[in-house]
C-alpha cells in the first residue's frame, strides 16, 4: 500500500481534468473555426450542474485563485454516461490546482469511507460512494465538503467502464503493471510494459482485491490507465478526430464548461507539472454488515490541513460527518 503522506513522484499525471480537455484545447491552433465550434459543442454536451453554488467560481477563475475539483469514477455498464444515471462512484479524488504556487494536489478518497451522508439520515452510516446514488453530484459534493471542511468548486464524473471505446479509438495504451495478478481472463506481470486494448485495460483498472492492494490500489491503476490515454492521444491527428472527441465526452458529466476548461488549460497549466499525491487512510471495519473504511478524526484533520493549505485557505477544523461507532454527529462546516 502506498505511503499515506504526499509523494513527489510526478509520474506525468495530468489528472482526469487534463485528459478531458487539454487533449484538444491545446491543439486548438491547428483547428479551423468550424472544428473549434464542434469541439466546444461536444464538451458542453457533458455539462450538468451539481446544484451546489455556495461561492462564485467564475471570479475564482478570472482572478487565477486556487480551485478544487471533485473527480469521481463510476461504471455504468453502458457505453454512454446518461444524465439520469444514479450509481456508486468507485473512485474519488479531490484535485486542487494552485497557479500561484504552481502545484497540484491529488487526494484519493476510498469510496468505502464510512460517513453520515447529509440529507440522508436513514441511509447513514453509509459508504461515501453511495452519495451519488442517493442524490447525484450535488450530494457527493456536499458530502465531501462536509467530511473535510474544504470547498469544492467543480465536479467531474467519468464512466470508467465506457473508456473501452476511448482506448480503442487511440489504438490501445501501454501500461506497466505495479503488481502481478490475473483478472477478467487477463494476466498482468509486475514491471512488464504491456500493450492493452480497451477490454484488457479495464480489467487491469477494475481489479479490487483486499488481499492485494484493495480500493486504493484500484484507484492508482485507474489513474495509470487515464494517464496512458493522455500520452497515447496527444497527437494533433487524434485531437482533430471528432469520433475520439465524441467518445470521450460521452463518458463525462461535469459542471465545468468549455470556457472554464479553456481558462484552466491556459492559466493553470504550469501547476499540473508539479503534482503531489496523497490519500485519506482508513481502517477496515464492519459497519451494519458492510466492510467500510473508518477514518479517524486525526487523519481527517491531517487531510483537511493539506487541502486547505493547497487552496491558500486559513486553517480550520475538519468536518463532522465521519462515522463514529454509536455516535451521530451533525454538519458544521465553514469555508
Amino acid at each position: 500500500m502506498q505511503n499515506r503522506h504526499k509523494s513527489h513522484k510526478n509520474r506525468n499525471l495530468r489528472t482526469l481534468l487534463i485528459a478531458f480537455l487539454l487533449l484538444f484545447v491545446f491543439g486548438g491552433a491547428a483547428m479551423g473555426m468550424s472544428k473549434y465550434r464542434s469541439v466546444k459543442e461536444s464538451v458542453n454536451s457533458s455539462f450538468q450542474s451539481s446544484g451546489v453554488s455556495a461561492h462564485d467560481v467564475g471570479t475564482k477563475l478570472s482572478s487565477k485563485r486556487p480551485i478544487s475539483i471533485l473527480i469521481m469514477g463510476t461504471d455504468t455498464g453502458s457505453a454512454k454516461l446518461t444524465r439520469d444515471y444514479k450509481g456508486h462512484t468507485n473512485s474519488m479524488m479531490v484535485v486542487t490546482i494552485n497557479p500561484k504556487t504552481n502545484k497540484t494536489t491529488v487526494d484519493s478518497i476510498s469510496g468505502e469511507t464510512a460517513v453520515n451522508i447529509p440529507g440522508y439520515k436513514k441511509a447513514s452510516p453509509a459508504p461515501l460512494n453511495e452519495a451519488y446514488e442517493l442524490g447525484q453530484a450535488g450530494t457527493s459534493v456536499k458530502t465531501v465538503q462536509s467530511m473535510l471542511n474544504v470547498p469544492i468548486d467543480f465536479y467531474m464524473l467519468l464512466n470508467v467502464g465506457g473508456l473501452n471505446k476511448v482506448i480503442n479509438e487511440v489504438g490501445g495504451i501501454d501500461v506497466t503493471p505495479t503488481l502481478s495478478f490475473s483478472f477478467g481472463g487477463y494476466n498482468f506481470t509486475k514491471g512488464v510494459k504491456t500493450h492493452m486494448n480497451g477490454a484488457k485495460a479495464l480489467a487491469y483498472a477494475g481489479m479490487n482485491n483486499d488481499k492485494l492492494d484493495g480500493d486504493y490500489g484500484r484507484q492508482n491503476r485507474q489513474r495509470d490507465v487515464l494517464t496512458a490515454i493522455v500520452k497515447q492521444s496527444g497527437s494533433i491527428s487524434t485531437l482533430l478526430n471528432q469520433d475520439f472527441i465524441n467518445s470521450l465526452t460521452d463518458q463525462v458529466l461535469t459542471d465545468l464548461t468549455f470556457d472554464n476548461l479553456k481558462t484552466i488549460g491556459t492559466d493553470y497549466r504550469d501547476a499540473t507539472k508539479n503534482v503531489n499525491e496523497d490519500h485519506l487512510q482508513g481502517t477496515a471495519k464492519t459497519v451494519n454488515g458492510q466492510s467500510l473504511q473508518v477514518v479517524s478524526k486525526t487523519e481527517l484533520q491531517r487531510e483537511t490541513n493539506v487541502l486547505r493549505k493547497s487552496l491558500d485557505l486559513n486553517s480550520a477544523k475538519t468536518g463532522t460527518i465521519e462515522y463514529v461507532p454509536a455516535t451521530t454527529t451533525t454538519t458544521n462546516s465553514t469555508y
